[in-house]
């Protein structure tokens, strides 16, 4: 029976060892290729759209995580109108209420494009980060 009890203990050494192990080299784990902060967004960007509806704009973000918000001032249908949107990873969505208007596209430090839809149509849009 002590020769029982010893294995049973070696075998439950073995185990917690093998688990803090593997404990060691998760916490020490780099994060995995395409795992990062969202993209810096925050702040003044300039751009243009062409579709069913054409013009400039200018963006004001405010960003907190993943999360957008600001302000959106276009020049067709002219006004400035409240924006919400997210990023997740390049991709960014955002959408103004008060213009009817979503948009959908890719972005980078400086610069992002994609597509916007409203009810009359959509078309495609581009803006760069200003200084």
């Amino acid at each position: 029976m002590h020769v029982h009890r010893l294995g049973h203990r070696m075998r439950l050494g073995v185990s917690v060892l093998w688990v803090a192990a593997l404990l060691a080299v998760s916490a020490s784990a780099t994060p995995a290729r395409g795992a990062s902060r969202p993209l810096p967004l925050g702040g003044t960007w300039s751009g243009k759209y062409s579709g069913t509806f054409s013009g400039t704009f200018t963006i004001h973000w405010r960003e907190a995580g993943s999360k957008l918000t600001g302000s959106i001032t276009l020049s067709r249908p002219k006004g400035t109108y409240t924006i919400t949107g997210r990023v997740t990873g390049s991709q960014i969505h955002f959408g103004a209420v008060g213009a009817g208007a979503t948009y959908t596209g890719s972005a980078s430090r400086s610069s992002m494009s994609g597509s916007y839809k409203t009810a009359q149509g959509g078309g495609t849009w581009s803006a760069q980060k200003g200084s």
